[in-house]
């Protein structure tokens, strides 16, 4: 029994240290990449061949779980502290500002959080928290009167999304220049000088149909774990 342990402990320490350079591997390529970066890169990123990959992962969700699920849930602790603030309007503006300065320095986490990725538990929560966000502190705001009484989640996760989806291609020449066009849409939800929308908000089934074809435009491209 003693030689059978001492036979496998080295085989479980190396599968551990593939595993540890696959993330770090798929995190430093993913925020450069995005999360459609060809697994095969990965691989040879960690220094490992594509079928070690295949046998840590079952799957690239079950990957971008494992790199992303710790700065999720980071988000899921912003989001319950948003929904504290007193003043719902300046809860909504510091949670949508922490939220644009993760997707400028991430592009991965920007591909997670902008497109209807699935299979990623730490994902899903986050998207149902960070309804449950916009939606309380929207709804507040309304009541205090800081914001247009016809304006939705749904609306604004859309904006949200469109612009989040931006945010990668104006940081190499402007880093900053998201925190104008995030306080343009901002100043869009104002109740003053409104005007009556001409189409109504999408519905939860329409908005999630919405960003699930968002994600195919950015499908990946190669890799059996897919």
């Amino acid at each position: 029994m003693g030689s059978r342990v001492e036979k496998e402990t080295p085989l479980r320490r190396d599968a551990r240290r593939n595993r540890e350079m696959l993330i770090a591997a798929a995190r430093e390529i993913y925020t450069d990449q995005g999360v459609d970066a060809p697994l095969d890169d990965i691989a040879r990123r960690a220094g490992v061949g594509s079928a070690t990959l295949y046998r840590r992962f079952a799957g690239r969700a079950e990957l971008i779980e494992a790199v992303f699920g710790d700065s999720l849930r980071d988000i899921l602790r912003a989001a319950e502290e948003a929904r504290s603030a007193t003043d719902a309007w300046a809860g909504l503006t510091a949670y949508l500002e922490r939220i644009f300065g993760l997707l400028a320095a991430d592009r991965g986490t920007n591909d997670l959080m902008t497109t209807g990725i699935q299979g990623v538990p730490s994902l899903d929560a986050l998207r149902k928290e960070n309804h449950k966000t916009l939606d309380n502190l929207l709804g507040r705001a309304q009541e205090q009167g800081m914001v247009r009484a016809d304006a939705t989640a749904e609306d604004l996760q859309f904006m949200l999304a469109a612009l989040g989806r931006a945010v990668p291609g104006s940081t190499v020449a402007a880093p900053l220049a998201w925190r104008r066009y995030l306080a343009l849409l901002l100043d869009g939800l104002r109740p003053e000088g409104s005007h009556p929308l001409p189409a109504p908000s999408l519905t939860p089934d329409q908005l999630n149909a919405a960003m699930l074809q968002l994600g195919k435009v950015r499908r990946p491209r190669t890799g059996r774990a897919d």
